[in-house]
Order: C-alpha cells, then sequence, then structure tokens
C-alpha cells in the first residue's frame, strides 16, 4: 500500500494506491495550511480506504521546486513515517506529477509542452517535456516574460501569467492520484526525499558576527 502527497504548492494533496489504482485522494481546501492539514488527510485517506498505517508499504513524496516551508512539512513527514514503519520513501520531481497528468490523463495534450508552476517573486518554475510527459529541459526558475510561449502550457503559472502562456492546458496542481501512479508504474525519475530548491530560501541563518577591532 503506497502513501503519496504533495506540499510544494499552496494545497496539500494525498492518495492512497494498492499497486493499481488509486484507492483514497483528498486535497486540502485552505492555502499555506501544510502544517496544520497533512497529518488530518493522511488520517482522512486511510480512514477512506479503511486501513492503517501499519498497512502501509511505500511512500511517495513530492520533492518540488516549491517554497521552502511547504516542501519541509511533506519531506519530514516521508522520512519521519518511513523510519518509523521501516519502509522506503521515493521523491518525485513535483513538476513531473503536473506533466504526467498532463500527458496521459483524461485530456492529453498530445504534444511536446511546458508546466509553470508558481515560484512568488513574479516567477515561474519552468521544464519542459515531451507528449509523453517526459522530462528534456529543466526545472528553472525564470520570469514568464523571458520564457513567454505559444507552446501548451500546464501547471498555475500558466493560470497566472495568461500573457505569457496564452495556451493553458491542465491540470493546474501536482495530484497525489498520479504522484503514486508514477511511482508504482515507473512513470518518473525518482529520487532521494530532499527539497529541490532552485533559490536559497528567504530566510536565512545570521553570519558570525564581525570581531571588533
Amino acid at each position: 500500500m503506497l502513501l503519496a502527497f504533495d506540499t510544494a504548492t499552496p494545497y496539500v494533496t494525498v492518495a492512497l494506491h494498492d499497486g493499481s489504482d488509486v484507492l483514497a485522494e483528498r486535497r486540502s481546501d485552505q492555502r499555506m495550511k501544510h502544517g496544520e492539514q497533512l497529518a488530518p488527510l493522511i488520517e482522512a485517506v486511510t480512514a477512506d480506504a479503511g486501513i492503517v498505517r501499519q498497512d502501509l508499504t511505500a511512500i511517495a513524496v513530492g520533492v518540488g521546486p516549491g517554497p521552502f516551508t511547504g516542501l519541509r512539512v511533506g519531506l519530514v513527514t516521508a522520512r519521519t513515517l518511513a523510519l518509523v514503519l521501516e519502509i522506503p520513501v521515493y521523491g518525485v520531481c513535483s513538476l513531473d506529477v503536473v506533466a504526467i497528468e498532463a500527458a496521459l490523463g483524461a485530456e492529453p495534450i498530445g504534444t511536446g509542452f511546458l508546466v509553470a508552476t508558481d515560484a512568488r517573486r513574479k516567477e515561474v518554475y519552468l521544464a519542459a517535456y515531451d507528449e509523453q510527459g517526459r522530462r528534456l529541459d529543466g526545472p528553472d526558475v525564470v520570469r514568464p516574460a523571458d520564457a513567454a510561449t505559444e507552446d501548451p502550457v500546464a501547471g498555475e503559472g500558466a493560470t497566472l501569467y495568461p500573457d505569457a502562456f496564452p495556451d493553458q492546458r491542465g491540470p493546474a496542481l501536482p495530484s497525489a492520484g498520479w504522484l503514486a501512479h508514477a511511482v508504482a508504474e515507473e512513470l518518473a525519475e525518482l529520487h532521494d526525499p530532499e527539497p529541490m530548491y532552485l533559490r536559497r530560501p528567504d530566510a536565512v541563518a545570521p553570519g558570525a558576527p564581525k570581531r571588533v577591532s
């Protein structure tokens, strides 16, 4: 039983996969409440599927890129659960999850495309994919105007910056169900459960004090 969750965007998404299909999936209804909502959502999907945590055999977690605080909540939770339950944990780039659904979901794009997600500071995280959802380039952090294109673009970045990305496609956000599919069916590159940061966090530890001469 695979537990999958992603906290790389303002919303938390959690799902359970039994090796054949997704049994349960939920998404948070409040933005930027990762710490408050991840644990209750995990409890909710396990209850939906009628299992307990001891039934889990693996964990899949989105590794970003995304804001430092949200990623930290998801990755610490994934590593802690994996340690306690003595099960493996697999990381997947969150943009890859969007791409796999865009390429293989209910409305496949059918050609090469981009995925753009919100990087704040009027920037986006951007990566390029082929028609099967395989990453060709990126991810990078760029200003939308510098990456403007007529090509199809999935992800929330297309919604936020329609002038730069007029051919908006779904999905807007990563789905834990598709994250689970990506791991169970080996559709994406697997990573260690470490955050994929493309720039330094806003909050940094102060440097050593200067010596007084």
